[in-house]
């Protein structure tokens, strides 16, 4: 038999594998340290992946698991990223576009620590005012301010000239 021939039957055997094989879940590794975002909007995950700053080079294992089946809603996405605990402005940020989701912390493959994000009634400095005439886009040592009307769909008020934002808004931002 060449090469080619066992190139070709190897993925003939693992094609029949996989549709024979009748599994109905999909099982991902646990991670021993790192942080786990659950319930994220269905479809977001790799709009999770933008607000934590994460491409690919940085080195860490980062397993994203789209569209799943979920009890609470009807899909969600997962994130699990090994050996980064989130901080408090990264979670705030996430918060914006996945306001259901929950943050695992996982220690030495336990559960040390979980939060469902929460949107506070203002955020400040989070994003910036998408009218470029505002106040906090003109130079002057303005934090940006606004209010939050709506976290699911997300709208935003900005403090100072009343602009609403919604969450494609702030997606362009990340």
């Amino acid at each position: 038999m060449s090469g080619k021939e066992l190139r070709v039957k190897d993925q003939i055997e693992i094609v029949k594998l996989s549709k024979g094989s009748g599994a109905k879940e999909l099982y991902v590794k646990k991670i021993r340290n790192g942080s786990v975002i659950d319930h994220i909007s269905a479809g977001h995950a790799l709009d999770v992946l933008k607000i934590l700053g994460i491409g690919g080079g940085e080195g860490h294992i980062v397993s994203v698991a789209m569209n799943v089946s979920s009890k609470a809603d009807s899909k969600k996405d997962i994130v699990k990223v090994e050996n980064r605990e989130l901080k408090p402005g990264e979670v705030d940020k996430i918060a914006l576009i996945a306001p259901s989701a929950t943050i695992n912390i996982i220690r030495d493959y336990e559960v040390v620590e979980k939060t469902r994000v929460k949107l506070p009634d203002s955020i400040r400095g989070i994003v910036r005012c998408a009218n470029p005439a505002c106040v906090s886009n003109a130079g002057e040592p303005v934090e940006p301010k606004f209010l939050v009307e709506r976290q699911d769909p997300l709208r935003l008020r900005c403090f100072y000239c009343v602009r609403i934002m919604e969450k494609q808004d702030v997606l362009k931002q990340f």
